[in-house]
């Protein structure tokens, strides 16, 4: 059967969309305040990872899988430290990953908890991962096998991010009262004794990244909060077309008040020509999807009532608040003055909050 062009197209871009794992800031632990307690250069971490510095103050903007990676990889180097990927997540626990922490920590036995964090990953805090949960069979005592895979073919730092992920799911199984046997991982690492120090237990080489534990623990009852009933999920919103995934990275670049083209193409690996075409053939270009941007952050920012506006203008990367004015006034037909004006009324006369802002 001949493939349309339309159908080549969509199909294309789907897999490349689909090849680009997203996390939640979050994720990545409190890194910034671990390089800085030990004397590194947080700075110099973000320098390296080529991530704005003020991703900090954002922990659920969206990046991508691999940045987080390099992230994480970058401050192990700054520190020289194998471990810090643990010493991130450990403390931290599952209920430092927000609302996707939390149900997993509500979950009645130690086997829902597992499930929700494996049916939830994806869609609620991390794509392009997967995890899952096997017994041994045919041989006592059974052992479950709970193992974390990154499917993103980032070439830096696996290893710590799989570290990273361990941290939180030993969190996970300490507050169901489990400990894990043995931990594995593909490939062998470096300081390993502190590393099974940390843990625990032993390192072995394995196929997966995986937990094991005795299968028994599985029916272990939650010995704290429990929500039976919890199917609620809070999607992630990661991208599911080309002009969703730059949209989220402008978004990305505008911590840095930089959103240019030349910032967007770096992060996928494109040519500014390419990312363009592939732009145009979804209807798009990146003007308009920055002006997007641009235009709904600079909403939120005057809803908020109280943030002067040179300050807003600097924040979306105006030199100053005229510049600002005449683009906000040419994208809307007011100015940032008259529209936080008109916006105010609104809220006060609906009780609603003003457009642009979240409920």
């Amino acid at each position: 059967m001949e493939v349309s062009r339309e159908t080549h197209f969509l199909l294309e871009q789907g897999r490349f969309v689909a090849a680009l794992g997203f996390t939640k800031a979050r994720s990545m632990g409190p890194v910034a305040e671990a390089v800085e307690r030990a004397g590194g250069s947080v700075a110099r971490v973000f320098r390296k990872a080529e991530l704005p510095l003020r991703l900090i103050e954002a922990p659920e903007q969206l990046i991508l899988l691999r940045d987080q990676l390099a992230l994480v990889e970058h401050a192990a180097r700054e520190l020289d430290d194998e471990a810090l990927p643990l010493r991130l997540s450990m403390p931290a626990g599952i209920e430092g990953l927000g609302f996707f922490g939390r149900r997993v920590r509500t979950a009645p036995t130690l086997e829902n908890a597992i499930e929700r964090c494996n049916f939830g990953i994806q869609s609620m805090l991390q794509s392009m991962t997967h995890m899952d949960l096997t017994q041994t069979k045919g041989r006592a005592p059974r052992l479950a096998i709970w193992t974390y895979e990154i499917l993103d073919d980032a070439p830096v730092g696996r290893q710590k991010n799989e570290l990273l992920a361990f941290g939180y799911m030993i969190s996970a199984l300490k507050h169901f009262r489990v400990g894990a046997l043995r931990v594995t991982l593909p490939q062998r690492p470096l300081a390993r004794a502190v590393l099974e120090d940390i843990l625990g237990c032993e390192i072995a080489v394995g196929e997966k990244a995986a937990l094991i534990f005795p299968a028994e623990r599985l029916s272990n009852a939650n010995p704290a909060c429990v929500d039976p009933v919890d199917t609620r999920g809070e999607d992630m919103q990661s991208p599911t077309d080309f002009s969703a995934a730059v949209e989220r990275l402008v978004e990305l670049a505008l911590l840095e008040r930089r959103p240019t083209i030349d910032a967007v193409r770096r992060r996928l690996a494109l040519s500014a020509r390419s990312l363009q075409r592939r732009l145009a053939e979804a209807g798009e270009s990146f003007e308009i999807i920055r002006r997007r941007v641009v235009l709904a952050k600079a909403r939120t920012r005057l809803s908020d009532g109280a943030t002067p506006i040179t300050q807003i203008a600097y924040e979306l990367g105006y030199s100053d608040a005229a510049h600002f004015s005449r683009a906000f006034a040419a994208w809307t037909g007011e100015s940032p003055r008259a529209w936080r004006r008109a916006a105010l009324a609104r809220a006060c006369e609906t009780g609603l909050p003003p457009l642009g802002q979240r409920p």
